[in-house]
């Protein structure tokens, strides 16, 4: 019951998402970056772990452009073939040249510099819906539900997400975990209380 409804969750949630016109998501998610760059927390981590977009997710480029310039540690995950876990390496550029596409389209640095997300004080999810209570819905993989639950806490977790996206509340499962922040073009929701890991 639970599986059949989150399916249709995501379906319908993909479908707004994809609805907003590319020009309208690029500036929304500009907002986004911008938002996830002003809270206190980013100020103050030395390091971040942050997903690479893909499709109509929030584009994060310009977010780890500002890590890089600041002289912050980045993280992305690489997805691996026949690997349930997400890999890790350290991002270094963001010039077109040190990319290639990985799995599922998913860019990815040419050089794979080992990294663990642990090491990071700050992690940046994607998502494909997320209620107030700070509970997302990705695409059904587990990537990011393993990610949390080895590295929750300490880690402090934000979700980048359109306005859109929002339900009312997401089916949970005993396993899921609440993100502490999501964070929209129109709003900055606090979603729990942090530990102080800085």
């Amino acid at each position: 019951m639970v599986c059949a409804e989150k399916q249709a969750i995501r379906q319908e949630c993909q479908r707004r998402r994809e609805a907003i016109a590319q020009k309208t998501r690029a500036t929304r998610s500009g907002a986004i970056c911008e938002r996830i760059i002003s809270l206190d927390v980013y100020q103050t981590v030395r390091s971040l772990h942050c997903y690479v977009p893909i499709r109509s997710e929030v584009n994060t480029l310009p977010l780890l452009a500002d890590a890089l310039a600041r002289g912050k540690g980045v993280v992305v995950p690489v997805v691996r073939r026949g690997s349930e876990e997400l890999a890790h390496t350290w991002l270094t550029s963001l010039a077109a040249e040190d990319w290639q596409p990985g799995l599922f389209g998913i860019p990815q640095p040419r050089t794979f510099c080992p990294a663990e997300a642990a090491e990071c004080q700050l992690l940046v999810v994607p998502l494909l819906a997320f209620d107030r209570s700070g509970y997302r819905l990705g695409y059904g993989k587990g990537y990011y539900d393993r990610l949390l639950a080895a590295c929750h806490p300490p880690l402090i977790t934000v979700g980048a997400a359109f306005a859109a996206q929002e339900i009312a509340a997401v089916p949970r499962e005993p396993h899921d975990l609440p993100l502490n922040w999501i964070v929209t073009e129109t709003e900055i929701i606090k979603t729990t209380e942090m530990t102080e890991v800085f």
